[in-house]
């Protein structure tokens, strides 16, 4: 915050879905789990003008990018309650979010899944094997990764 950088807080009750991994034969069969958001009028309009004045809106965790995700229009967003079933999977495109800290998922993960959407999923199995051959620790309590 002292280097200029702007924070906003948004709420997503994280269900156990988020933890289940995918057992269909492709992603598109898979029943994506809804859970819901909340995002109030100080952290949209943080965001909202951050993007006015050309900054980039970084999300921390996947909770949060499927939160900003769910509610963006032309790079915008209204605060809001609600609900979302959004299975952000590679092919999607992004709306508002540019960058992202999170951390390494595991394997036949819905979030897996949403990391490969942002950064190409050869990109990420290439760093998950560096993440594997340097020990890194993966899960809700490991190591985290800048995506931009």
């Amino acid at each position: 915050k002292d280097l200029g950088v702007e924070l906003a807080y948004i709420t997503l009750h994280v269900g156990i879905g988020t933890f289940r991994p995918v057992q269909t034969e492709t992603l598109d069969e898979h029943p994506m789990h809804e859970e819901r958001y909340e995002i109030g009028t100080e952290a949209a309009d943080v965001i909202n003008n951050t993007v006015d004045a050309g900054g980039r809106i970084i999300a921390v965790g996947t909770t949060s990018v499927r939160t900003l995700e769910s509610v963006a229009n032309n790079r915008h967003i209204q605060p809001a309650q609600g609900k979302t079933k959004l299975f952000i999977q590679p092919g999607y495109e992004f709306k508002i979010v540019d960058a992202m800290l999170t951390n390494f998922h595991l394997p036949k993960s819905t979030l897996l899944a949403l990391v490969g959407a942002f950064a190409g999923m050869e990109t990420v199995l290439e760093a998950y094997q560096h993440a594997i051959e340097q020990k890194y620790r993966f899960y809700s309590y490991g190591d985290a990764m800048f995506i931009y």
